[in-house]
């Protein structure tokens, strides 16, 4: 069974009013029609510009933000249809990394409280065993014990996206949705990243969807590719056979984009 399916998925956004009031005047569709399918233990990589729908699709499927239409089913259950209660207890299994390090974790809770965060709101807990869960989260993402009394402004950037990876972890989800992840990183940090998020997911058994607009990224970490292109999926399939045989002019544009070393 997949662990995440998408069937006609779309997501419009009114622009403007009208000037007789509270009338859209026109929409934007961010998301539209789209349908693809996840499986577990994958890394399914969404590529494409900035302004694709990329990240409102990643929300989308999290119900951050609710579609206009379609169907989302999450370990074959149906997630538009779910009660506050049942979708409370499906968000333990799927998470999101966000793409900003510095504007994602609370500048005001020590990093220990950022962390443990989701344990206090989904588990029943003693604060000495969430403290014990902590460090065996840093300790994962490759931070010492002793960060988790310290605050975010204290840390690097790659060192703070360890945190919020760190975050994600914590309920031991199935799923992950990896917003941009390392966009906003120099790019050795963003390779360290990139591995650190490849070595979780041997460890862990975690599925990804994994959102960049940068190709060389997607063609490393991800099994398959999905390009989108103005809200629409416009060609996915196993990594190699985008990577050597795209089929889709924009496709074939961004591989062409991809700067080459030597000459």
């Amino acid at each position: 069974m997949p662990v995440l399916e998408i069937r006609n998925l779309t997501k419009t956004f009114p622009l403007g009013e009208s000037i007789f009031g509270g009338i859209a005047k026109s929409e934007v569709r961010a998301v539209d029609d789209v349908s693809l399918v996840i499986h577990a233990g994958e890394t399914l990589g969404l590529v494409g510009e900035s302004g694709s729908g990329k990240s409102t699709l990643g929300r989308l499927v999290l119900r951050l933000i609710e579609p206009t239409s379609g169907e989302i089913r999450f370990d074959g259950r149906d997630l538009l249809n779910a009660s506050p209660i049942q979708m409370r207890r499906l968000r333990r299994d799927m998470q999101i990394i966000f793409q900003d390090p510095f504007g994602s974790l609370d500048p005001r809770m020590r990093v220990e409280d950022v962390i443990a965060e989701p344990l206090v709101i989904h588990e029943k807990l003693s604060p000495a065993a969430r403290r014990t869960r902590v460090a065996e989260l840093l300790r994962a993402v490759g931070l010492d014990e002793s960060a988790s009394r310290r605050f975010p402004h204290e840390f690097s950037g790659g060192q703070r996206q360890r945190i919020g990876i760190a975050r994600a972890l914590a309920l031991r989800p199935k799923f992950i949705v990896a917003d941009e992840p390392v966009s906003a990183l120099d790019v050795s940090v963003g390779a360290q990243i990139v591995n650190l998020l490849a070595q979780l997911q041997r460890e862990f058994g975690l599925t990804y969807l994994f959102i960049s607009h940068s190709m060389p990224v997607v063609r490393y970490l991800a099994t398959r590719i999905a390009v989108m292109y103005r809200g629409k999926i416009v060609e996915i399939g196993p990594t190699e056979q985008i990577v050597e045989r795209a089929a889709h002019p924009y496709t074939r544009t961004l591989l062409e984009a991809i700067p080459e070393i030597g000459g």
